[in-house]
């Protein structure tokens, strides 16, 4: 009984070394007889007891590794403090077994180093506007590097940049003087819009007074004219009419009375509005008037 249960014990235990269940994104490197054999992917895998070994056990994910904090200074000599995170993936399980002895410790070092590099070069300013250049400059480093170790380096990301506390005031009373000075400048340039636009305004305005002054005194002109004119071709019509009476017959005649008869009425009309008597230089002119008047009455009474 106690030889079935040794032979049993035995059992399990070569079945526990035989078969091997290599779970998903791993990778499994096997050891024979101390030197490395192969590389175990996912699934159910067979190992021989006593002569081959699991030696090391890889998790093929993508990997987070903070990296610790550390003093970088600029190149205007001012202490930076930098951290980040680093993100890495196992890609050849062999060389992440025997490239390095720890290999996140190796590339932890060498990010940090890195980024003291990158950053000596930089100026303070530099170093918050350039955080993509700089996690590109660490990542093309660190990758080329963590090539003899089987790691892929994916990205890395500055998670914070502290400067010490004398130089966050002096960049903080920078940035209020700026905004100040910006303030001053937008409030300048409306003032200096304001009287652009009154300037124009006032400009406008006088053009459309003057135009209107001018279109009046064309409009006036352009009237008196026009009455010129209408009453000149009133006046023309008349003397057109008058003069194709006077060639009818007993025109001239006619015209003669009437002369004589605005001749009377004007010596009439002295006497009537005025004390004084008017009495005639000729009175012979009065009578001819007189005479001529009533022979011309006559003489278009028998006509």
């Amino acid at each position: 009984m106690e030889v079935a249960a040794i032979f049993l014990v035995i059992a399990v235990i070569f079945i526990a070394r035989t078969f091997k269940i290599v779970p998903q994104q791993h990778a499994w490197v096997v050891e024979r007889l101390g030197r490395f054999d192969r590389t175990l992917t996912p699934g159910l895998k067979f190992v021989i007891p006593f002569v081959e070994r699991v030696a090391y056990k890889h998790s093929l994910k993508e990997i987070p590794l903070d990296v610790p904090s550390q003093v970088c200074i600029t190149k205007d000599n001012t202490q930076l403090q930098v951290d980040g995170i680093l993100y890495f993936q196992v890609t050849d399980a062999m060389r992440a077994s025997y490239g390095s002895s720890n290999y996140i410790i190796a590339i932890t070092q060498l990010a940090q180093t890195t980024l003291r590099s990158v950053i000596g070069k930089m100026e303070l300013d530099k170093t918050f506007e350039e955080r993509t250049s700089i996690n590109t400059a660490v990542v093309n480093a660190l990758d080329e590097a963590a090539l003899n170790w089987g790691v892929k380096v994916l990205r890395y990301e500055i998670k914070d940049l502290t400067p010490p506390t004398e130089i966050l005031r002096s960049m903080q009373a920078q940035i209020t003087a700026e905004r100040e000075k910006r303030a001053l400048i937008a409030a300048s340039e409306g003032k200096r819009q304001e009287q652009i636009n009154l300037a124009e305004g006032q400009r406008q305005a006088f053009i459309a007074k003057s135009e209107g002054e001018r279109q009046s005194e064309i409009n006036l002109a352009q009237g008196e004219a026009a009455a010129i004119t209408a009453v000149a071709e009133a006046t023309a019509d008349a003397i057109r009419k008058i003069a194709a009476a006077i060639e009818q017959p007993g025109g001239a005649q006619a015209v003669q009375l009437k002369v004589a008869e605005k001749a009377v009425d004007a010596y009439q009309h002295l006497a009537r509005t005025n004390n004084t008597m008017i009495v005639p230089g000729n009175m012979t002119e009065v009578a001819a008037l007189i005479a001529t008047a009533m022979a011309l009455m006559k003489g278009g009474a028998k006509g």
